[in-house]
């Protein structure tokens, strides 16, 4: 049985597909949004996450560390990466949780175990479990057999994904997924790799491949200030997805928030967090009627 890496698992979530939900958050991911909000599911190794603030410097830490990689100073506890294993010991002492692990190695029967504790919600609500990330889909054998544990099961299952992946990977995941929450970025792949690194045209293709095969999908867009909210990438995104075989596609508005900047520090990559603008409120309303001139329906949030 396979085992990946996660790096969270959220309960009693509404806001990543149908009802109450399951979200397991894979870690990895082969984009680099800019503004993207879980920054510790970029790389799809463990890390070690540290917040000064809830540092009371007992010195816990330093004691139990076996490569003797950290040193307590006035300003808090410095790690020698060079030394540090990411054992995960230091942050298992640490009484007030300012040092963390981010990342565990977990099985789909560990995951299933977790899935299982909230399945009377899933069945009252019509909810489920949403996997996530990072990008689920590169996790791909170990998506795949989650998924069919969840159908097994009846367990509604929704994939939340970039579409940055062979198209043949796609199509074995639609077999059995319930559900797509499918992130759409950016129309312009010049701008689209400035700002995610990666051009679009897989992912847009996949996306067009996605619809044909009639799946249910719903169309997310995170919406930065100044950079994808414009009325022209607005205009081209709601005639790409007007243009999608099968039914109008509901559109999700994400407005970009600036509250993933505590992650940054955590990490100790404070120079990786980009201070990008929300979106203006004319701006979202002006999306929500270009969208509905092309027949679709837009929402912000979801």
């Amino acid at each position: 049985m396979s085992q990946s890496l996660v790096f969270d698992i959220k309960r009693y979530a509404i806001n990543d597909g149908p009802g109450i939900r399951v979200v397991v958050f894979f870690k990895g991911c082969n984009l680099h949004c800019a503004w993207c909000h879980n920054p510790e599911s970029i790389s799809a190794k463990a890390e070690k996450m540290y917040a000064p603030a809830k540092c009371i410097k007992c010195g816990s830490c330093v004691g139990v560390c076996p490569e003797k990689a950290l040193t307590l100073t006035k300003k808090g506890i410095i790690t020698d990466t060079d030394r540090c294993r990411l054992c995960g010991k230091c942050a298992d002492i640490c009484p007030t949780k300012a040092i963390e692990m981010s990342g565990k190695v977990m099985t789909v029967a560990e995951i299933m175990d977790c899935i299982e504790k909230d399945r009377m919600f899933f069945d009252k609500s019509g909810g489920g479990v949403t996997f996530s990330g990072g990008e689920p889909l590169v996790h791909t054998k170990m998506l795949i057999e989650l998924l069919d544990e969840c159908r097994q099961r009846g367990i509604h299952a929704a994939v939340d994904t970039a579409g940055n992946v062979a198209t043949k990977t796609i199509l074995e995941v639609a077999k059995r997924t319930d559900l797509f929450l499918y992130d759409l970025k950016m129309m312009n792949s010049a701008l689209h790799r400035k700002w995610i690194h990666a051009g679009n045209e897989k992912i847009l293709h996949n996306l067009k491949v996605l619809a044909a095969t009639g799946a249910n999908i719903i169309i997310r867009i995170p919406l930065i200030g100044g950079i994808n909210d414009t009325d022209e990438n607005m205009e081209m995104t709601a005639k790409f997805v007007s243009d999608l075989a099968g039914d109008k596609k509901e559109v999700n508005l994400l407005p970009y928030h600036s509250i993933a900047q505590n992650k940054y520090m955590k990490l100790g990559k404070p120079d990786d967090f980009e201070k990008l603008k929300e979106p203006a409120r004319d701006s979202l309303i002006s999306a929500i009627f270009i969208f509905r001139k092309f027949g679709i329906t837009a929402s912000i949030g979801g």
